[in-house]
């Protein structure tokens, strides 16, 4: 029974203390005035009254009611109903407050006050008793008696009221009077631990709704703080009441204010969570909260802070709920579309509704708690039950251990007080402990079918309703309301003093009654609490996988070691499931006998490592109880290791994070505690009892059933019973934990005492555990208190480790032991022995690591040296190492087939390269060699890892390498390599990756010592070449005069600070001055007389030759040639004085002299003014490159004539001058010769110019948008889209084009205005600058080569490849060099001037020569391209690359490569275009950066020149090592068709437009394939090499009968090599037989081109088409990622001859017969007859004038109708043909004029000129007539053709 009502408290407001603005309340009488002795008066009353402040105000308000919670110290609640109404205030008490009130108030505010004030009076009752209307009933009768007259003393009415008691629950009826003619019905709930809600539930989700309630109830049980706001206050108690109620079967157990007064706002800002209820009142108040949910009730809001994160349920749990709470509060929605919605579908009723509501979160809970029975652990019965939960079990077990919002409630506050109040095995039991042990099974099956659910809703609803209402039909309630409007009467008494003394006699008259009275003695229903069904997690595994595990493990201990290491790799796969790891304990278990197994060396490494397999996986939870079933094996398999020395397995398996965690060891501690109570029960129980009946006893009884019957029997057993008992079972706890310090020390100290794991930051840095806070502090902390003196051990070495050891335990033990109740006494002796134990234990592993030192060492594989190149040598011996697998799957057999990584081998470090040979681990393929490497100058990243290997325990320091060759080591050093040894590794290798000097690379240092002997006879025969430089620079000093090397103004801004060779450069650099005389600087007058043939070597360059080639002028003549010539070779850049980036041989135009072109190049970035580099044959326009204008150039430039100019006058003669230079340009073009007018784009779109835009931007989308309307519709052609991104046709541009459009980069042109008489036109666009190139490679890198397997879908290849934009880059570098294609086709002249003029600028002119000029697209053109474009015009090849080390800041910025991979996807696109093959781009890519050739280093001619790199390669030619790439090309070439593109049919004179959209575009393979047979197979004498020794050792095996097939690894093995295409093969063949035969085996470029030109004469005789029809018939172009699957080949091809060509030369389609109806296949065999009799239609001598600067030579010419070329011989006689000019690119024959070194004595008629698209071939006949028969000849081939 309890008291309805504690304290009766009438309060009122406080007259005296009226202060400012707030008043207060103060308590005027509280009954009874002694405090209870159970229950103390509540403070604050006065507060909670009026929670918004006392005040007076001037009109009499309603009364009102609420009921306002406080809880007091010991976490009781006390509901205080306040009853509150308004009374007069006494005029003169008013009067006697104005005198009080302060003297600063204004004179007026005294007259404005109101006549009438009135202040509130409140009435309060105290209880421990949620029962809210009896006491508004209660409250309201007392003011109703006083207010109107009743007669009936109030006291009486108090007195009764204070004095009634009801029982707190049970479910009985009271009816109670306070003796004023009422009476009501008290009804109690039948179960007192579930809440009591009326209908507030309801309520609540009517105000707030479905998902804002769900918020709030996560917040609440995560642990956030939560505000209600609304302006009545019962509402915000009862939406407190409501949270509280749908949180059962938790207690909330923060601060839990539902109203909370306005003085006390500041509680808000309190740390911990809290429910709170304000008043909306202070609304602006709570708007600075940051961490506060904040639920609005009037307005039906929920807030949620950005910075507060709340965990929802679990995904299909929040589902249901949401769906049951709809039907609950919305039963129409589900009718909502029917035709024929049924009648009543109306909501239950409000109270019914709201215990719906309720039965809804129940089964929630029952859902998230099912089977938590099963993870209590009971560790005391007697004499309180000590119960812990094991949580890591429970989300194991439940699969949820990744769920945040259950782990976080487990880890809540109101959890552990579940645990506490509900784990007792033996006490009454509710609705909820019924839900988890009865009706689980049901639940589950509900779960899909809403109407079963429904109804199971129903049925608990009804159960919950019928607690609060036991009896539904109540007898009346009779109690007096006070009459209508009777409060707003004018006069009213007020509420009078009441008598204490007859109240307090009321209450001492119920006390003594209550005395005499008997106790009621009310039966409390205890019984067993129901577990429900055992939790069992679904395990989903393969048998296959158990069975590969027991066979394994039956091997070992059958000692099949060989069987077993075969099983090996398997096992560790398999043991990634959680199946497999369990079945892995339950197999050990078997082989354990009396808690020992002794096993030898092998058996015990083998167990060993599957046992740290299987740790490895293991979280630091261990919820799936896999460390807890290891923790008895692993101290029981142990290895004898000498005389009375064992090594147990846990030493070898500590490295595991599981076992530094606290709750882990707490778990076990528990598990095992509970075992033996258990046990010691069950001996108890079975003494008693006979043996049959025991044995069945034993099966069925869990810790907790014993539990129960052992609570239930203990108040029959006598003291000394129940005392023995609890001494058991404290000594069980206590052997237990001095078991666990063993254990504990077993695992926490190292075989190697002198290392200590636990200090290791690792070890406890990831833990997050609530009870393992002070861990790390204990272990890792200071060493303060030191157990030294107290164990008797004095040793340094050890004394750290063991006092962290030490610490640990102890904490472990204080804390278990205080949970379970150990004694001081027993817990005194523990602190002692813990450090004795651990010392004895670092003795015995002392003695284990010496002995284990002596172990024989595991027999590791034998490790392979690497073939080298000539010259290269090793730095470093081979170091053993693992090479780990990366996020590459091929290599880790996720695609299939064995893994091939890891593998374990040696690193080796040469001159050169950075090498791993080794052999997988795997012993399915442990014979196979693994070979990765790539050039040390290629590595861009390199990074320090820990690298855990899979088959031993420790980790392993590694390091992680990139190449920018796209390769990736990441290796672990072998525990036998020193660390320092790793260290100078590195050391090693960042000195060859960053030399001082570009001489330090090892295009320079290779094979040094025999070099130096060359060089002394290259000396004595060539002085020039190394003393050019000096020779240069000295007379250009001479030839300038020391006078004009004052002015220092213009030099190129970046030089000074670019190169770290400063010896001569200080005093070079000298900027020519205008008053130069030009005649001095003829190139004849510089140079001195021995110089000379130096400068022929200048002229032979690529530049020159490609010059005369295009008819831009050649040098012989261009001092005295006729000025009718539009351009001519320049020589004002020979000594690098103009730009020191520049060629020394320029293209300008004919009229503008050389001292123009010092005062333009001034104007440029870097000095790199306009030069003409490719002139179109067909519309001769020109294409020209320049540096982007300095800031001050372009304003000059740019500015109309007329217009003021604001420079001074030298800067306006400059931009003149530049005017005139590109007028000059486009005069050279005929069409303007012809046309005379000025039609140009600028006309009418001047004005429009400076509005801003991109066109072709290579910034922004890739799309093209227009600059302004008209210009960019028709370049872009707007109105005919063309599918390429490119400008669509030709003629839109046409009527009126511009002559020279300069594409210039948009931020360099702002503000430029277009001049409308002008030739020329500006085209913006924004460039993308290197820093993207850099970034956008970086993340490339990162796509193709990710350092770790993909597990995060964001993050797989294509989402890569995507976010690095390299494809973006691509395209839109192709679209403007198709934009350019476009225009110059259409005969616009155009200068690209972006940028410094060096990369991007390099990529769009090589790539529109490419583009539109077939030439440079043969091995001849590309060369020369490559040299013209890119390194005469001073791409900083060694700056870009970081190639030394003070380019390493700059960073890698492959700016080249990105060219080759344009390249790459026209060829892709145009396959028949390219007579080399996608090999040769990828062989440049390699060895672009691979330093192994001298080509792609320094940064211009000038400093090759310096260096005197650039004409060494002529003198020496005789030494063995090839210095130039183009030169191991041309090598490699004679030798083999690798590089050669066999589907090579140019069509004539095709300008090429390929597409650039992203969607056209391909990911290059050479970023994505690799070859670990060989490695990289782009130094082709390492890989040559290789294949005659395996073609040797295979030989004598072919007596045994060997298979046909031959299994091809996706990226083991080169499939180009191993599955060569037909024509590879059957060349190969062919060399083959002719070896055989012993004949000279014919160059295989003869062969083919034998074959071609049968092939062609034969398809024209059948008119079947050209060669290229019948050659692609079958070609299989597609191109894969990474071409995966394994391909078995017949190596008996040759049967069937097929010419599937694939682009890469290489077939990746099975032999087709793709030509088997073709006659033509018989066109091969036809080259073994000659057929060149046949051919010969005309021949004949003639003179033939050589290349440039060569002599004329007599040959025999043979006109060849058939084949339609003309070839010519050294006589009549020779069979080897010397040349072949072929007449489909003759263009004209025309008589010539003889030029210098012509035959003499010859008629000038006798002289020809044949001109083809390639160059003009000049020839002289013996006489005129002669001469005459020729150009007919060749003229009636052409017009047959």
């Amino acid at each position: 029974m309890a008291r309805l009502a504690d304290y009766f408290v009438v309060v009122g407001y406080d007259l005296d203390k009226r202060g400012g603005s707030d008043g207060q309340g103060r308590i005027l009488q509280r009954f009874p005035e002694k405090d209870w002795e159970d229950n103390p008066f509540p403070q604050g009353i006065e507060l909670f009254c009026q929670p918004s402040g006392w005040q007076l105000v001037p009109e009499r308000l309603p009364p009102s009611y609420f009921v306002a919670v406080l809880t007091d110290i010991n976490s009781e609640r006390h509901y205080c109903a306040c009853f509150t109404f308004w009374e007069e205030v006494d005029s003169t008490q008013v009067g006697l407050l104005d005198l009080h009130s302060e003297v600063d108030e204004d004179d007026d505010s005294g007259s404005a006050q109101p006549e009438q004030l009135f202040a509130p009076r409140s009435l309060v009752l105290v209880s421990r008793l949620d029962h809210s209307e009896v006491f508004r009933n209660c409250l309201g009768l007392i003011y109703t008696v006083h207010i109107d007259g009743v007669n009936v003393p109030l006291e009486t009415l108090i007195g009764n009221l204070l004095t009634c008691l009801i029982p707190i629950a049970g479910g009985s009826q009271r009816t109670i009077t306070l003796g004023a003619g009422d009476r009501q019905v008290i009804q109690t709930p039948i179960s007192d631990s579930l809440p009591v809600s009326s209908c507030s539930v309801a309520v609540l989700f009517r105000q707030l709704g479905i998902i804002n309630v769900l918020y709030l109830f996560c917040a609440a049980l995560t642990e956030h703080k939560i505000l209600f706001l609304s302006s009545s206050y019962q509402r915000l108690s009862d939406a407190c009441r409501a949270l509280l109620a749908i949180m059962f079967p938790l207690k909330y157990s923060f601060t839990y204010v539902p109203i909370l007064p306005g003085k006390l706002l500041e509680v808000l800002s309190t740390p911990t969570p809290f429910i709170i209820g304000v008043n909306s009142f202070f609304r602006s108040e709570t708007q600075e909260l940051l961490d506060v949910v904040i639920a609005d009730l009037d307005g039906g809001t929920v807030t949620i802070p950005e910075c507060v994160h709340i965990s929802l349920l679990p995904d299909p749990l929040l589902h249901q709920t949401q769906t049951a709470l709809s039907m609950v509060l919305d039963p129409e929605l589900e009718v909502a579309d029917h035709a024929f919605p049924p009648a009543s579908t109306q909501p239950s009723t409000l109270k019914i509704q709201d215990k719906e509501i309720r039965a809804v979160f129940l089964l929630l809970f029952a859902h998230l708690f099912r089977g938590y029975r099963w993870c209590l652990h009971i560790i005391r019965i007697h004499p309180e039950p000590v119960i812990r939960f094991h949580k890591a079990a429970f989300l194991g077990k439940r699969a949820l251990s990744e769920d945040d919002f259950l782990m976080k409630v487990l880890d809540g506050m109101a959890f552990a007080g579940f645990v506490s109040e509900r784990g007792p095995p033996y006490r009454p039991i509710d609705l909820f402990d019924e839900l988890v042990g009865n009706e689980v099974e049901r639940i589950r099956l509900e779960e899909g079918d809403n109407h079963k659910m429904m109804n199971h809703v129903k049925e608990l609803a009804e159960q919950l309703f019928k607690n609060e209402n036991p009896y539904p039909a109540v007898a009346m309630h009779k109690v007096q309301r006070p009459k209508e409007s009777s409060h707003l009467q004018s006069r009213h008494t007020s509420f009078p003093h009441l008598d204490e003394v007859t109240v307090q006699l009321f209450i001492d008259h119920a006390a003594a009654k209550q005395k005499t009275a008997p106790p009621i003695v009310k039966a409390e229903m205890k019984r067993m609490v129901p577990s429900g069904p055992p939790l069992g997690g679904v395990l989903a595994n393969s048998a296959r996988r158990l069975e590969v595990v027991r066979n394994c493990i039956t091997y070992i201990f059958e000692n099949k070691m060989l069987e077993a290491k075969k099983l090996m790799p398997a096992v560790l796969r398999a043991l990634k499931g959680r199946a497999a790891r369990l079945c892995l304990t339950q197999e050990l278990n078997l082989h354990v006998l009396q808690n020992r197994a002794v096993l030898d060396d092998q058996q015990f490494d083998y167990v060993v490592r599957m046992m740290n397999c299987t740790l490895q996986d293991c979280s630091h939870m261990d919820e799936h109880g896999i460390a807890a079933a290891l923790l008895p094996l692993v101290t029981a398999f142990c290895r004898k290791l000498g005389a009375g020395i064992t090594q147990f397995a846990y030493s070898c398996v500590q490295e595991h994070m599981v076992w530094t965690n606290m709750q882990f060891w707490e778990a076990m501690f528990y598990s095992d505690v509970q075992n033996h109570i258990r046990a010691l029960y069950l001996e108890v129980s079975e003494n008693e009892q006979p043996s049959s009946v025991r044995n069945a006893r034993v099966q069925e009884h869990g810790a907790l059933e014993i539990a129960s019957e052992q609570r239930r029997l203990w108040p029959t057993l006598s003291k000394d019973k129940q005392q023995e008992l609890v001494q058991k079972e404290e000594s069980t706890v206590f052997s237990q934990a001095i078991h666990y310090a063993n254990r504990m020390s077993y695992l926490l100290l190292p075989l190697d005492t002198s290392k200590n794991r636990l200090l290791r930051g690792s070890a406890l840095g990831d833990v997050e555990s609530v009870s393992n806070s002070y861990v790390t502090n204990s272990i890792a902390g200071s060493m303060a208190e030191s157990y030294d003196t107290e164990s008797g051990f004095e040793d340094a070495e050890s004394s750290d480790v063991a006092n962290s050891v030490v610490r640990f335990i102890n904490r472990f033990v204080d804390k278990v032991c205080n949970e379970s109740g150990v004694t001081n006494e027993h817990l005194k002796a523990l602190h002692a022995m813990i450090p004795d134990i651990v010392q004895m234990h670092i003795e015995t592993l002392d003695a284990v690591h010496r002995e284990s030192k002596r172990l024989p060492p595991i027999q590791k594989p034998k490790l392979l040296r690497p073939t080298l190149l000539l010259g290269e040598e090793l730095m470093m011996e081979g170091m053993r190492v693992h090479l780990m697998p990366d996020g590459r799957e091929e290599t880790s057999g996720a695609l299939g087939g064995p893994p091939l990584l890891p593998a374990e081998g040696a690193i080796f470090l040469t001159t050169y390269r950075l090498i791993f040979k080794g052999t997988p681990i795997d012993p399915l393929v442990g014979e196979q060699v693994v070979t990765r490497s790539f050039p040390v100058a290629s590595l861009i990243k390199e990074k320090k890892i820990s690298v855990n290997l899979p088959m031993d325990q420790f980790i392993q320091e590694g390091l992680q390498l990139r190449s920018s060759t796209f390769q990736l080591m990441k290796i672990a050093f072998d525990e036998e390599v020193a660390s320092d040894l790793a260290e100078l590794f590195r050391k090693h290798m960042h000195k060859l990756r960053y030399p001082q000097h570009v001489h330090g690379t090892f295009a320079f240092t290779v094979g040094q010592s025999a070099k130096m002997a060359v060089e002394q006879k290259g000396k004595d025969k060539n002085p020039s070449l190394k003393t050019l430089s000096k020779n240069l620079v000295k007379s250009a000093k001479k030839t300038i005069g020391r006078q004009y090397v004052t002015r220092k103004k213009y030099t190129p801004p970046t030089w000074e600070q670019r190169s770290s060779l400063q010896s001569e450069m200080d005093e070079d650099e000298i900027s020519v001055s205008e008053e130069v005389d030009q005649t001095s600087l003829t190139l004849s007058s510089t140079i001195k007389s021995s110089d000379r043939q130096t400068m022929s070597s200048v002229v032979e360059r690529a530049c020159c030759r490609d010059y005369q080639r295009l008819g831009l002028g050649t040098l012989s003549n261009s001092l005295t040639r006729s000025k009718n010539e539009p351009f001519r070779i320049s020589t004002v850049n020979r000594m690098y004085t103009v730009c020191r980036s520049y060629p020394g041989l320029l293209i300008v135009p004919q009229s503008i002299p050389d001292s123009t072109i010092q005062r333009i190049s001034r104007c440029y970035r870097q000095s790199r003014f306009p030069v003409v580099c490719w002139r179109s044959s067909r519309t001769k326009a020109v294409l020209l490159r320049s540096g982007g204008l300095h800031g001050k150039g372009v304003v000059g430039f740019f500015k109309s004539p007329n217009a003021p100019s604001a420079g001074s006058s030298q800067a306006d003669s400059t931009s003149l001058e530049q005017e005139k230079y590109l007028q000059a340009v486009v005069s050279s073009m005929p069409s303007y010769s012809d046309t005379g007018a000025r039609n140009t784009l600028s006309g009418f779109t001047s004005a429009h110019m400076s509005s801003s835009g991109k066109w072709g931007s290579i910034r922004g989308t890739g799309r093209l948008s227009t600059y302004n309307a008209d210009v960019g519709n028709r370049l872009s052609g707007k109105e005919s889209p063309q599918a390429n991104g490119g400008p669509s046709e030709t003629h839109f541009l046409r009527p009126q084009r511009a002559y020279l459009y300069i594409i210039g980069d948009k931020s360099q042109l702002k503000g430029a205005k277009q001049d409308s008489f002008q030739q020329w036109e500006v085209v913006p666009i924004e460039v993308f600058d290197v820093r993207q190139v850099k970034a956008s490679f970086k993340k490339l890198m990162k796509a193709c080569m990710p350092s770790s397997v993909v597990v995060d879908p964001d993050t797989t290849f294509y989402r890569c490849l995507q976010e690095s934009e390299w494809m973006c880059l691509l395209h839109k570098v192709l679209q403007v060099s198709v934009l350019v294609v476009e225009l110059l086709d259409s005969g616009s002249s155009i200068m690209v001037s972006l940028e410094d003029g060096w990369d991007i600028t390099t990529q769009v002119v090589s790539l529109v020569q490419l583009l539109s000029d077939p030439y440079y697209r043969t091995f001849d053109g590309f060369r020369l391209l490559v040299e013209k474009e890119w390194l005469s015009f001073g791409h900083r090849f060694s700056h870009r690359g970081a190639q030394t080390l003070a380019s390493q800041n700059s960073g890698f910025t492959p700016v080249f490569l990105q060219f080759l991979d344009c390249v790459h996807q026209i060829h892709l696109q145009f396959p028949m275009e390219f007579e080399f093959s996608q090999y040769y781009l990828k062989f440049l890519a390699y060895h672009y950066v691979s330093n192994r050739f001298r080509t792609f280093l320094l940064d211009s001619d000038y400093e090759r020149i310096e260096l005197g790199v650039m004409y060494e390669e002529k003198g020496e030619k005789k030494s063995q090592q090839v210095k130039s790439v183009w030169d191991y090309i041309d090598r490699l070439n004679k030798k083999t068709p690798i590089f050669f593109n066999f589907m090579f049919a140019p069509e004539d004179g095709e300008v090429l437009k390929p597409y650039s959209y992203i969607s056209n575009l391909k990911v290059w393979d050479f970023y994505t394939e690799e070859t670990l047979s060989e490695g990289p197979s782009y130094d082709w004498e390492l890989v040559q090499g290789k294949q005659e020794q395996t073609e040797e050792g295979d030989r004598p095996d072919t007596a045994a009968p060997t298979s046909q097939r031959r299994i091809v690894w996706p990226c083991y093995d080169r499939r180009s090599k191993v599955v060569p295409d037909a024509i590879t093969k059957l060349l190969q063949e062919l060399q083959g037989l002719e070896m055989e035969l012993g004949q000279v085996s014919e160059k295989w470029k003869d062969t083919w081109d034998k074959i071609k030109a049968t092939q062609r004469s034969e398809s024209k005789l059948e008119s079947r088409g050209s060669l290229s029809s019948s050659l692609l018939m079958s070609s299989n172009l597609s191109h894969h990622r990474r071409t995966q699957g394994v391909y078995l080949k017949d190596s008996m091809v040759g049967s069937a001859i097929n010419l599937s060509l694939d682009s890469e030369g290489s077939s990746s389609s099975a032999p087709t017969g793709g030509m088997s109806g073709r006659p033509s296949t018989s066109t091969l065999y036809s080259q073994f007859q000659s057929t060149e009799s046949e051919n010969r239609s005309f021949e004949g001598i003639l003179y033939k004038k050589g290349a440039l600067l060569k002599p004329w030579k007599q040959r025999w010419f043979v006109l060849d109708k058939t084949k339609h070329q003309l070839r010519y011989y050294e006589t009549r006689q020779d069979k080897e043909c010397k040349g072949v000019i072929d007449l489909a690119e003759v263009e004209s024959v025309v008589p010539g004029t003889p030029t210098i070194g012509a035959p003499k004595n010859i008629d000038e008629k006798a002289f020809f000129d044949l001109k083809t698209t390639k160059r003009v071939y000049n020839f002289c006949a013996q006489d005129s007539g002669n001469a005459q028969l020729w150009m007919d000849n060749v003229q009636s081939c052409l017009s047959d053709a």
